[in-house]
């Protein structure tokens, strides 16, 4: 592929968690912030790669251990068991070819995106990705954490043969906690050029126009795709992919989006078309998209596509 892409992605959640802490709340930063990690973005498109058939090496896959007793316990894999369950190989440590581990790993849609960290049984292999995603921070004010507490139909075991312990006697309790409204906007950059040495070596055909197209189909779709209870809430609403010439580069897209509310109507503003209208020479293509039945979009920028992120259907400025 000889270009670049820069973009956003735009994640909206409505008393959903999108990104929890190891407390169960949002994840903010240290002034209070509300934000969510690249991981949490990459998460379902991993998911809905996976549903479809393709091969996704960094995902939590479980199997049955046994044990000394004879007990039988249901654990995650290893790097090392994944890729061998992933690959059909037998045992990695018996693989002495790099160059045959590399290939492999470039079949894995996450590492062709995403690139990856890979020091198993004397491999020790680091791909720097060709998508970087950054952090996404929440644009909207009026965000609150929501703490719901749920009854539970089962009783608290821990208590038996205490007849007064009310423990033993109750169903217990759990917690829920959901952000009343988020508006998460994340930005990305597509570089192919990062396969380059892997290209030369003959591991990879590189970052091809197919391999695009499949990250942006995740990028629009995958997280409301992806309904586990926590993100049940959690919609695609935004998305702006700028295709630019192999050599140019842009800035963090994501810094020059506002979000707001006017009239009980969510308002995208868009506020990088001082800066894109003016490099056009360099720009082969830009294309917006987003819900317009929530979300009212206010662009400067000339000649973009606009587009219905759902449906895919082109929509008047």
């Amino acid at each position: 592929m000889d270009k670049r892409v820069y973009g956003v992605i735009g994640i909206v959640s409505i008393m959903a968690n999108w990104n929890a802490d190891f407390s169960g709340f949002p994840k903010t930063i240290s002034d209070g912030t509300t934000f969510g990690s690249d991981k949490a973005l990459k998460y379902p498109m991993k998911k809905m790669w996976e549903s479809q058939g393709q091969k996704i090496l960094f995902t939590k896959s479980m199997r049955f251990s046994e044990g000394k007793k004879g007990d039988v316990t249901l654990v995650p894999r290893s790097l090392k068991e994944r890729y061998e369950q992933l690959f059909q190989v037998e045992d990695l440590k018996n693989c002495k070819d790099s160059r045959e581990v590399l290939t492999n790993l470039f079949q894995a849609v996450d590492v062709k995106n995403f690139g990856a960290t890979f020091a198993e049984a004397g491999n020790n292999i680091s791909i720097t990705g060709a998508v970087q995603i950054g952090q996404g921070f929440n644009k909207y004010e009026g965000t609150s954490a929501e703490e719901q507490q749920i009854l539970s139909p089962f009783r608290d075991a821990s208590g038996e043969g205490k007849a007064d312990s009310e423990e033993a006697k109750n169903s217990t309790l759990g917690t829920k906690i959901v952000s009343n409204e988020a508006h998460y906007f994340y930005p990305f950059v597509i570089n192919p050029s990062a396969y380059m040495g892997f290209v030369e070596l003959g591991v990879t055909e590189g970052y091809s126009q197919e391999d695009y197209q499949n990250f942006k189909k995740a990028a629009l779709t995958s997280a409301t795709s992806f309904a586990t209870n926590a993100k049940v809430g959690c919609d695609n609403e935004f998305a702006l992919f700028v295709e630019t010439s192999s050599d140019f580069y842009l800035p963090n897209l994501a810094e020059m989006i506002e979000f707001s509310k006017n009239e009980g109507k969510n308002v995208i503003t868009i506020k990088c078309g001082s800066l894109l209208n003016k490099l056009s020479a360099d720009i082969k293509s830009i294309e917006i998209y987003y819900n317009p039945h929530f979300t009212r979009l206010e662009n400067d920028i000339n000649g973009a596509g606009i587009f219905n992120i759902f449906t895919g259907e082109a929509l008047q400025e």
